[in-house]
């Protein structure tokens, strides 16, 4: 399904000559955190957010307000995780579209992007989740690929969860397979591991160790 088929219409921009009190009274009618509006060529100018509308005399035109105006948007052909950016830089939980001509198409809903993103193989496929950590220099997707896959694993996806100026921690997702040797093998390349995996042996043998040792030393 493209993401495209996901564009809503039932909210239409209002005009810059409308009254602030009429884009209050929409914002209380709905869960939105900003109103697409457009000017009387139906060009789109931006949008408005519910927390400066509810600080606007509500008597005026909403172009009298043109310095608030949030410009962002996403494009009819704007990549999934592309969509997802723009509603986090923007605090917003709608997303107007426009066509490659900045002809106005409608907006994506939150919601519906998280939803549809939660079916791609890494949240829908079974296995298990892996974070790594590793110098920010020292790192590579190629090599996180092949340590998975030399022990017989399935990739399903791998994003930075974490980054600073000297470390980075990448979440895996990794096929329904045995964790145990991928593990390992990640340490021996100089991973560390940060999530906790009840198969991991170089764990387990740490804390048998560490149990015997406080046995010893409370003879």
């Amino acid at each position: 399904m493209k993401l495209s088929e996901f564009i809503l219409n039932d909210i239409k921009p209002l005009n810059s000559k409308s009254k602030i009190s009429d884009m209050q009274q929409l914002f209380n009618q709905l869960t939105l955190t900003h109103i697409p509006i457009k000017d009387d060529n139906n060009t789109y100018l931006g949008c408005f957010s519910e927390t400066d509308a509810h600080c606007f005399d509500s008597n005026k035109q909403l172009d009298e307000y043109k310095y608030a105006i949030e410009d962002f948007y996403v494009r009819n052909t704007t990549l999934l995780l592309d969509v997802l950016e723009a509603f986090s830089i923007n605090s917003a939980n709608i997303m107007p579209v426009l066509s490659e001509n900045n002809t106005y198409l409608g907006y994506y809903e939150l919601n519906d992007i998280i939803n549809l993103f939660g079916d791609s193989p890494f949240f829908a496929e079974p296995g298990g989740v892996l974070v790594v950590e590793k110098g920010i220099n020292d790192y590579s997707f190629s090599e996180i690929s092949q340590i998975v896959e030399s022990n017989d694993g399935k990739l399903l996806g791998a994003f930075l969860s974490k980054m600073n100026s000297d470390l980075v921690q990448i979440t895996i997702k990794i096929g329904n397979i045995g964790l145990n040797d991928i593990i390992q093998t990640f340490r021996r390349y100089s991973y560390n591991i940060i999530s906790n995996h009840e198969e991991d042996s170089y764990v387990a043998n740490l804390k048998e160790r560490s149990d015997y040792l406080n046995r010893y030393l409370n003879i």
